[in-house]
């Protein structure tokens, strides 16, 4: 492939948020922490390039994960809008799906975590650290309940938003 096919065929590919996740994410700090790391919060530990969940080396650093601090300051990466009187009628059962599918994300990415759940006047709202969990929590609840999802992601920063409406 010459230089000149290389440049034209760069040109034309396309970037989707994927790519840019990594950098919109305020929360994500701009140097890595010191390895090992122990979230004093959560007890996740950094180690490796990645947070994980593991017993921590007593020689470990202190210091907060990304989840935790975005906890404490109340900032949502996540938010997950279900409404109608159905939300509320079934707000035990749409508790408990919320929380299975947080503890098996949670599982294997400990940054991905409910951080409050809400009654509103018409319906619920869930808060979220990440921007992956809200979409798993919307169609987990449309598998469940049926009806309408949609899903908007800031174009400008790194939050999504996930409405649920009934069907009918």
């Amino acid at each position: 492939m010459t230089q000149s096919s290389r440049s034209l065929h760069s040109d034309r590919r396309i970037f989707g948020r994927a790519q840019q996740d990594h950098i919109l994410d305020p929360y994500q700090v701009q140097h890595k922490p010191t390895e090992p790391t122990v979230c004093s919060g959560c007890g996740a530990v950094y180690h490796r390039g990645r947070w994980h969940w593991g017993p921590a080396p007593q020689d470990a650093a202190r210091g907060h994960c990304p989840a935790c601090r975005r906890t404490a300051d109340a900032l949502p990466a996540g938010i997950v809008k279900l409404h109608g009187e159905i939300a509320l009628a079934r707000k035990d059962q749409i508790v408990g799906l919320a929380r299975n599918e947080e503890k098996v994300e949670k599982s294997e990415h400990p940054l991905n975590r409910i951080m409050a759940i809400n009654t509103v006047e018409d319906g619920i709202e869930i808060f979220t650290t990440d921007i992956h969990l809200p979409r798993r929590l919307g169609e987990a609840v449309k598998r469940a309940f049926h009806g309408e999802l949609d899903l908007h992601f800031d174009q400008a920063g790194y939050f999504v938003r996930v409405d649920w409406h009934p069907a009918g």
